[in-house]
């Protein structure tokens, strides 16, 4: 299958300034937008496109990762949070 969605215009560099962020939704919603066509066919046309370039495959994965780890911590800080409160509230 060929990756240039048969003749349709690439994407704007809005959504592939999403894509490198790792905002695949935000792109998802550009394309949308921008072709008038519903969400399903969106999100197909984004996958395809970002299936036929390695490097916003590698730039989605990296800022997904990313994602996964800033959540992580954000996390393991609201826990020790809330053992800290748990203790000075259990002392009284």
């Amino acid at each position: 299958m060929d990756n240039d969605n048969s003749g349709a215009p690439p994407f704007s560099p809005e959504a592939i300034a999403a894509l490198r962020r790792g905002n695949k939704i935000e792109a998802i919603k550009q394309v949308r937008v921008e072709r008038n066509i519903g969400l399903k066919e969106a999100k197909d046309a984004v996958e395809d496109y970002v299936r036929g370039q390695p490097e916003l495959q590698s730039a989605l994965a990296d800022a997904q990762g990313e994602a996964k780890r800033s959540a992580v911590v954000w996390i393991a800080v609201l826990i020790g949070l809330a053992i800290v409160a748990y203790y000075f509230l259990a002392r009284r």
